[in-house]
């Protein structure tokens, strides 16, 4: 078996500077909770210089729902991982 890392194009939409929607990996997310602030005392360890991230659940449009890790690195958004 070979693990693999793929990239996919990452856009936010935030209301009242808060994530509310998300495309990603082809679909389009609505955050179906209320996203949490990750920062040093909730995510001790990000993956490179963080400006921004949040945790939060978003759900697709056909019921699929995931826990997403999104960051900005300062230039992009990135999810850092999915939860099922």
């Amino acid at each position: 078996m070979e693990a693999r890392a793929f990239e996919h194009d990452l856009t936010l939409w935030f209301v009242d500077d808060v994530p509310a929607r998300m495309f990603f990996g082809g679909r389009r997310w609505s955050v179906t909770d209320t996203p949490t602030r990750l920062g040093p005392a909730t995510w001790p360890s990000p993956p490179e210089p963080v400006a921004h991230a949040w945790r939060f659940q978003a759900t697709d449009r056909s019921g699929d729902s995931f826990v997403f890790d999104v960051y900005d690195d300062g230039d992009h958004w990135h999810v850092h991982r999915a939860y099922s």
